[in-house]
């Protein structure tokens, strides 16, 4: 594997640019910066091969390379994992259903996920090409204080897409069930004593 930055002897600038706590800084004939970093027992490592002199930091390169590992395992821990949530309309689909789809939308982007809703177009129903992007347009419509569109409608296929993000993301957690106050539970029905 090679290494991502030049090290001591393979570095082959001229002169280098010094910087770093344990150094003066400036502008170095090499051999000298390599001394320099002999004589701390560290490494001298080329910092920005561009830069005209090469920058270069007198520093122990192995302690340096776990702080980049480290850094870049804690910029992945904290990137998010974007979820995209498919929905699936007909052209035809009916209030009952579209208010169904619209509260699980509603779920989804209170959780943080993106939505990707499509209308399906099946055999000849590709001619209500209108009536499938006006469902679109009404279930983005019913959302729009939960959900920005990142993409309107459009036509891909036999299918419609429409794209849409949380405007604010507020993770919500399904809590767990708590058993309720035993006084204020109902009381079990009691059989009746004959009398």
């Amino acid at each position: 594997m090679e290494e991502p930055f030049k090290i001591n002897q393979k570095i082959t600038a001229r002169e280098v640019r010094l910087v770093g706590e344990n150094v003066e800084q400036g502008i170095y004939p090499v051999d000298q910066a390599r001394r320099m970093a002999q004589e701390q027992n560290l490494d001298l490592v080329e910092i920005s091969p561009t830069a005209v002199p090469p920058v270069c930091r007198i520093i122990d390169y192995s302690k340096f390379k776990y702080e980049q590992k480290k850094r870049t395992r804690e910029m992945k821990a904290k990137a998010t994992k974007v979820v995209v949530k498919e929905i699936r309309f007909g052209p035809n689909t009916d209030e009952h259903d579209f208010a169904f789809k619209l509260k699980h939308a509603q779920e989804f982007l209170k959780e943080g996920a993106k939505i990707k809703a499509y209308v399906h177009f099946v055999g000849r129903s590709i001619v209500f090409k209108e009536r499938g992007e006006i469902l679109l347009l009404k279930f983005a419509q019913a959302l729009e204080d939960l959900a920005k569109v990142e993409q309107l409608p459009k036509l891909e296929g036999k299918r419609m897409f429409l794209y849409l993000a949380p405007k604010v993301v507020t993770v919500t957690k399904p809590k767990p069930a708590t058993p309720k106050d035993p006084a204020s539970a109902p009381k079990e029905a009691q059989p009746k004593e004959a009398q």
